[in-house]
């Protein structure tokens, strides 16, 4: 059996490094990506200020050759009305010296309007690629959020596990959560995002379009329309990195971070949370409102998923060196053993041994009609470096 054990530890540790590994080699890819979009933005810009200046060469010679023509022209036009005084081989090299001139003068300028167009096109291309820079750099963050959370929550993983049995189940799955997180998390970006983006991009062309035929108003709406969608863009990737770790735990604290949770997970659901904190709201150790919040977030999230609740009361007390949290809904309840459960149950499995890391206690309270009661107590000391 501990032959056994030792084997599913290292099968555990071997699939959480491949894991690792796949979001490292993720996470290199796009910096790679950012870093051919940082090379080509640098090539553009260089090409750019050629072709600025090619334009400036070619408007000076234009207006220069413009000024010999309009000699010419007047020239010419003394010729003619004086014939009588000038040969006619006179008048002939008179007359293909202008149109000669003219010839060049609409040569060139075809050709600077060439290099003008060249130009507003790098303009464009910079600009597109400057987003997809921005674009690169915020995915290649949001991976690194992403494979934080992968280290922190599987840190402990072999510590929690106390048995054989548990181990076994605990590992298939810690596989089933990671691949159902992976393809929510790329539902999310594909459909979210990356969509949006996509969009953006579309639009973009749309306004280049609209520029060139001369359409201002349909480009500018075409801008408007896409600052709404960079918006909303923004806003979905906030929200994404709000799931894996709200920032607002490590700035504001446990107490302020579930306050919001609790009103967006209500807003979500559409289920009536009430929340009631007791007692002081001090900053707590960082490993204790980490802990504390995914407590209370998965207790949260159970009864959502599961209870078919109206209602849910939210409980968090705060003592001197306890802080106590109970989350009660008027669900449907259950009729199955707190025991039975816990070993057929990955998320309270995953509760019950982060209290018991804690030290802490984990009563569960249910009956088949009459709803849940989750109570967990976690002892706790005050962050000294909190103020």
């Amino acid at each position: 059996m501990v032959l056994g054990n030792k084997m599913d530890e290292k099968t555990l540790d071997a699939i959480i490094d491949e894991m690792t590994n796949a979001v490292e080699k993720s996470k290199d890819e796009i910096f790679h990506i950012s870093e051919e979009a940082m090379d080509e933005h640098s090539y553009l810009l260089r090409e750019l200020e050629e072709t600025k200046e090619l334009v400036k060469e070619y408007i000076s010679k234009g207006d220069k050759l413009e000024k010999e023509v309009k000699k010419s022209r007047q020239k010419l036009s003394l010729v003619s009305r004086e014939f009588n005084r000038y040969s006619e081989s006179d008048i002939r090299q008179v007359y293909e010296q202008t149109h000669t001139l003219q010839t060049e003068l609409a040569i060139m300028r075809q050709e600077e309007k060439a290099l003008r167009e060249r130009r507003d096109e790098l303009e464009r291309r910079i600009m597109r690629l400057r987003r997809t820079i921005e674009h690169a750099n915020n995915l290649g963050r949001k991976v690194s959020v992403v494979l934080t959370y992968l280290h922190d929550d599987f840190s402990h993983v072999n510590e929690a596990l106390k048995t054989a049995k548990e181990k076994q189940q605990f590992g298939l799955k810690i596989i089933e959560a990671q691949e159902t997180e992976r393809k929510r998390l790329s539902r999310e970006i594909h459909d979210g995002p990356a969509q949006m983006l996509a969009n953006i991009l579309i639009r973009s062309e749309i306004v280049d379009l609209a520029f060139r035929e001369g359409n201002v108003d349909h480009a500018l709406g075409e801008v408007k329309s896409i600052r709404e969608n960079i918006r909303s863009s923004l806003q979905e990737v906030r929200r994404i990195i709000y799931d894996l770790r709200p920032m607002a735990l490590d700035d504001l604290g446990l107490f302020p971070t579930i306050r919001k949770h609790v009103k967006t997970m209500g807003d979500y659901s559409g289920i009536d949370i009430e929340l009631i904190l007791l007692g002081e709201e001090k900053r707590l150790d960082t490993n204790y409102e980490v802990a504390i919040f995914r407590l209370m977030q998965e207790a949260l999230q159970n009864a959502i998923n599961h209870a078919q609740a109206e209602s849910i009361k939210v409980v968090i007390e705060s003592r001197d060196d306890q802080i106590t949290v109970v989350i009660k809904d008027d669900g449907i309840g259950f009729d199955k053993c707190v025991k039975e459960l816990k070993k057929n149950s990955f998320g309270l499995i995953g509760m019950r041994e982060r209290v018991e890391i804690l030290e802490g206690e984990l009563v569960i309270n249910t009956k088949r009609g009459e709803g849940t009661t989750v109570k967990i107590k976690i002892p706790y000391r005050v962050s000294q470096d909190a103020n």
